[in-house]
């Protein structure tokens, strides 16, 4: 599966269980761990879970599974399936973590090697 295929299914999947503000944020040119987050809200930690759950399935469907999950049942799940990193937080963890911002202010590293290049 390639990372965009991942990607759409991960957004899909995030979507179907109603996931607010989805978004995917290309990092691969500033960090060698991954190469896109994808970030969304839940409303509750249950919803957060019930959404990363989704996303598992939908994607263990295709044969994929992560190489880390952390996070369960706290507000804020991650998902690590390499070359894509998912994060579903609550809106107070989002808010206050404000990945989206560090992650987008960040200069472009020229020492990482993307891998889809």
């Amino acid at each position: 599966m390639t990372t965009k295929e991942k990607l759409e299914k991960i957004v899909a999947a995030a979507d179907e269980l109603k996931a607010e503000q989805i978004e995917t944020l290309d990092v691969g040119g500033k960090t060698s761990i991954t190469d896109f987050f994808v970030v969304c809200t839940g409303t509750s930690d249950r919803h957060a879970s019930s959404i990363a759950d989704k996303i598992r399935e939908r994607l263990l469907e295709e044969k994929e599974k992560p190489l880390r999950v952390e996070g369960e049942n706290t507000g804020w799940v991650l998902l690590d399936f390499g070359d894509v990193v998912v994060h579903v937080m609550r809106d107070e963890q989002r808010q206050f973590y404000d990945i989206e911002s560090l992650w987008k202010e960040m200069s472009l590293n020229p020492d990482v090697i993307r891998r889809d290049a």
